[in-house]
């Protein structure tokens, strides 16, 4: 990218948080996620060494407007991840922001690749419906809170491009 290029300004932002309860056995009745794909050496309860490589994730984890679990939800999160690789901690993300506030109603769509290790990552909004109609922008996803394989919430900065 040419760096002297004038970027254009977002027609919308948001910053929003997801929460990430894995099931590991002994919480059901609190999870939001479960591994549904585990390489041959590994298990569908806890996550597989080597980089979680091979573990496939479904999720459906509440969306709120600050970091705390129990504020009230705006949505769910929806979708999964993979983790893709052997020699470092990453993964890949297909997700949906599905909104069921007084604020936003319909979805967002986001797609890509998460190197988890690093701060910041950039995932691409793909689409949307509703209050969202076929937007398209980048999504910065951040670790915000992470307590070993269980937990973990994130803050996701969206910049919307297009919208309509």
């Amino acid at each position: 990218m040419n760096k002297n290029k004038k970027l254009p300004k977002p027609c919308k932002t948001l910053t929003l948080y997801f929460h990430d309860i894995i099931y590991d056995g002994t919480n059901a009745g609190n999870a939001t996620s479960a591994i549904v794909a585990a390489p041959a050496w590994a298990n569908r309860t806890t996550l597989s060494g080597l980089m979680h490589f091979g573990d496939v994730v479904v999720f459906d984890d509440p969306i709120t407007t600050d970091n705390n679990l129990h504020s009230p939800a705006v949505g769910r999160a929806q979708g999964l991840y993979l983790y893709d690789r052997k020699e470092v901690f990453t993964a890949w993300l297909g997700f949906s922001f599905v909104f069921n506030s007084t604020e936003h109603k319909g979805t967002l769509n986001f797609i890509g690749a998460d190197p988890l290790m690093e701060k910041a990552r950039d995932v691409s909004v793909v689409g949307g419906t509703g209050d969202f109609f076929m937007s398209r922008g980048v999504a910065t996803l951040m670790t915000d809170a992470f307590e070993g394989s269980v937990y973990f919430r994130l803050r996701v900065d969206i910049k919307l491009y297009e919208c309509y």
